[in-house]
């Protein structure tokens, strides 16, 4: 059987032969409680409660949203071929689920905080950080070579769902600290908290849930769902949608169509202001896809087919906005190619870079561990430069 083959004999027999697949979870359409806001086609559907938030948005929003969408993929295209050239140490691609990220970003205020995993390269994009420093992170030249209060934006973390329970904490603190439901639009601030689908079935992540809802803490849990924890596709690992486990916890829960980025930004927009005025958390599932592998280490041939992943190419969220912009006449072709040629220009930008990124001093690896001098790390630094010093030509 090849990739490209349905194993019709472990599945009920049907004229289509793409029945089977088109009926697994993996490619559902979210149920009747998803919110949509554009259709695959691209096609605007409305929606009572969240039209408003979409509609006050101005044309520069919207193209905007597009560029961010665009050159995400670029950098995250170019980063998995830098991977593949040798250049980085492994890659985890966000192909597809651009809207979850983008959508949601631009939901944020500056005062917000963002603890992420190790995909949201689109969100760390739209709060200013430098591709560069997610490429240098998996280069293996720094430890994230950010300043996660400059940009409100912590350091990715690879264990699973810890950062559920950093931004839990936080969220308490800020809420302590008064800076939550004072009307000040400067002033009061969210936590957004984003992982996997597998991640929820971490204990960091439940714990989280539970300190949060009790704490009514300020903070957004945004689970970007897309489908695989790795090699375990949903319905092995799920006994209940996402978003209704929320009110087990006593907490609002929603899903919104992932690949949806007008959906994602109004839903994690209401999530974040019920935060910021003080009204507690909200569980958000993005149902999503993940177009490419797990990380560049992983082979998904090996346990999904490929037509599972060519049903989701016809939800593809950057076509489907690409078909309402132009539709709308919001943007028209000569934006679509001015983008097309920034990410041109951005590509050939990261890969430059990237290659010219230099090996960090072996020494530094013993620096900005403790506050204050210790006397193990500075008798393991002392032992290294001694090391070092024995070979013939080291300084």
């Amino acid at each position: 059987m090849t990739d490209t083959d349905v194993d019709l004999e472990a599945t009920p027999r049907a004229t289509d032969p793409l029945a089977a697949i088109n009926a697994s979870p993996n490619v559902r359409d979210g149920g009747p409680d998803m919110i949509q806001l554009l259709t695959p086609e691209g096609v605007r559907v409305p929606h009572p409660e969240y039209d408003a938030l979409v509609e006050s948005l101005s044309d520069e929003d919207l193209r905007g949203f597009y560029r961010d969408l665009v050159l995400i993929r670029r950098v995250d295209t170019e980063a998995t071929a830098l991977q593949r050239q040798g250049e980085l140490g492994i890659w985890a691609s966000l192909l597809g689920q651009e809207a979850a990220q983008v959508g949601s970003g631009r939901a944020l205020r500056p005062q917000d905080y963002v603890f992420p995993s190790y995909r949201e390269h689109g969100v760390a994009w739209c709060r200013g950080v430098d591709p560069m420093n997610l490429l240098g992170l998996f280069r293996g030249v720094n430890h994230g070579g950010w300043d996660p209060h400059e940009k409100n934006f912590h350091l990715y973390t690879i264990v699973i769902g810890a950062q559920a329970l950093h931004a839990t904490g936080y969220a308490m603190g800020i809420q302590r600290d008064g800076d939550v439901g004072t009307g000040e639009e400067d002033r009061d601030a969210a936590v957004i908290s984003y992982f996997g689908d597998g991640a929820t079935s971490q204990g960091d992540v439940n714990e989280a849930l539970v300190f949060a809802g009790v704490n009514r803490a300020p903070v957004v849990f945004f689970c970007q769902n897309n489908q695989w924890a790795i090699s375990v596709p949903n319905e092995k690992q799920l006994p209940s949608p996402i978003y209704q486990r929320a009110s087990g916890f006593g907490i609002p829960g929603l899903r919104v169509d992932g690949n949806d980025v007008l959906a994602v930004y109004a839903v994690a927009k209401s999530a974040l202001d019920h935060a910021r005025s003080g009204q507690g958390p909200t569980l958000i599932e993005a149902f999503t896809y993940r177009m490419g592998a797990h990380t560049t280490s992983d082979d998904p041939t090996k346990y999904r087919v490929s037509a599972e992943v060519e049903v989701w190419k016809h939800r593809d969220p950057i076509a489907r906005f690409t078909a309402w912009l132009a539709h709308e006449g919001i943007a028209d072709r000569a934006f679509f190619d001015q983008v097309e040629a920034e990410g041109d220009e951005l590509a050939a930008s990261v890969r430059e870079r990237c290659l010219a990124m230099p090996d960090p001093e072996p020494l530094a690896m013993f620096d900005h561990i403790y506050v204050e001098e210790h006397p193990v790390v500075e008798t393991e630094r002392a032992e290294l430069r001694a090391y070092l010093d024995s070979f013939e030509g080291a300084h």
